[in-house]
């Protein structure tokens, strides 16, 4: 990981030949990190890769994955093996989806639009948020399915109104954070006094470039601060329900790691739950979500959807995470890595990677479907145990 403490924390704008510098063709998503690493500014690398404290839980997120062991079934067809799967009512290409991230003009001059352009391209859901670099409705102009990433501002007619422009573009879903009542301390971030580049805006808060997000502080991180003061720390179930009232997109909640939690959400009728610590960058020495993906299952019993975030870097590891109980999974920082190294088509290399990955461990598992992979054992290495045996 590179990080330098001379760094400018105001980061000259990334050019298109800076992209284009990286030209083999990458055959899995650590070949794009390592590229991503050689192509982005350091103190923009670092927003990028870190997590929070210690970093605890973004390690967590990665070794959860590694300590989960598929048990194979054999004699099985699966020469027509499939990796299409529904997601909040409606086929994908696979059981997966491109997580909200923030400003990704971070990375590449074309931004959330080269990204929807691939999602688009993939067959798989994209999510944009809140903090996107470009407006909504001249990415939904050039998206396949596109869900609206939430998070509850202080300003709440700015809230609505952009939930109103979510349903006028076409968006299908809303997913609301709700893990985030102010920004995790992430060191990297306070060590580069990070802020973002002029040309890199929040352009659904309409505070252009003179933000706190652009501002130097003093031990701190502008994007932290920015966040900090537009967003409440008062969220709570009594503002879900007046979501409710106010739209009838379907709506997911993205930060749920309690089962408590999540059995609420079920009783309370959410569409769906993410099962997630924010990528490591919130609470640190959170629980990694698949350690707890069996509970959560368990807790809303067939009642909401369930995705799950952080860590996912193989078709292997969504398949685990199928097996646990997830309709699919959100995948993250392997995007911006795609993204930064050769825009949409660096993105499409991410999907297209990730989704022959998982027919490959679809059919070596022995299951030629999506659905199949429900039924598989997955152990433990820690030591090894059974953490889910097959049900039905």
């Amino acid at each position: 990981m590179t990080t330098s403490s001379s760094y400018s924390s105001v980061p000259g704008p990334v050019r298109e030949e800076d992209t284009a510098r990286w030209q083999p063709e990458p055959a899995c998503l650590q070949d794009l990190e390592r590229a991503a690493a050689a192509v982005l500014p350091p103190g923009i690398w670092d927003f990028v890769t870190g997590g929070s404290g210690t970093e605890s839980s973004l390690r967590a997120n990665l070794a959860s994955f590694e300590q989960l062991h598929l048990v194979p079934r054999v004699l099985r067809d699966v020469a027509g093996c499939s990796t299409v799967s529904p997601l909040l009512g409606r086929e994908a290409s696979a059981p997966l989806a491109i997580a909200p991230m923030a400003y990704h003009r971070l990375v590449h001059p074309d931004g959330e639009l080269a990204v929807a352009r691939a999602a688009r391209d993939a067959g798989v859901p994209f999510v944009t948020g809140t903090l996107s670099s470009c407006p909504l409705e001249e990415i939904a102009a050039q998206a396949g399915r596109l869900w609206l990433q939430l998070y509850w501002l202080n300003d709440e007619a700015r809230l609505f109104d952009l939930v109103d422009r979510a349903e006028a573009a076409g968006c299908e879903a809303l997913m609301l954070t709700v893990d985030l009542p102010w920004m995790g301390r992430r060191l990297r971030d306070v060590r580069n006094r990070f802020t973002l580049p002029p040309e890199v805006q929040a352009s659904h808060l309409g505070d252009g470039a003179a933000s706190r997000a652009h501002a130097h502080g003093s031990r701190t991180s502008a994007v932290a601060e920015h966040t900090k003061a537009f967003m409440t720390a008062s969220l709570s179930w009594e503002h879900i329900e007046r979501l409710r009232e106010h739209t009838g997109l379907r709506l997911v909640l993205k930060g749920v790691l309690d089962p408590g939690d999540a059995r609420q959400a079920a009783d309370r009728g959410i569409d769906a739950i993410v099962v997630s610590n924010h990528g490591g960058r919130q609470l640190d020495g959170a629980v990694p979500p698949m350690a707890v993906l069996p509970e959560i299952r368990d807790a809303v019993d067939g009642r909401c959807e369930i995705l799950v975030d952080g860590g996912v870097r193989t078709g292997s590891d969504i398949v685990k995470a199928v097996a646990l109980g997830a309709s699919g999974a959100l995948v993250g920082r392997p995007v911006f890595w795609g993204l930064a190294t050769n825009g949409q088509d660096g993105v499409g290399d991410v999907l297209r990677m990730l989704t022959e990955e998982l027919r490959d461990a679809l059919g070596l598992a022995g299951c030629a479907s999506v659905e199949a992979a429900r039924s598989l054992r997955v152990v433990t290495s820690t030591p090894f145990r059974t953490v889910s045996a097959p049900r039905g």
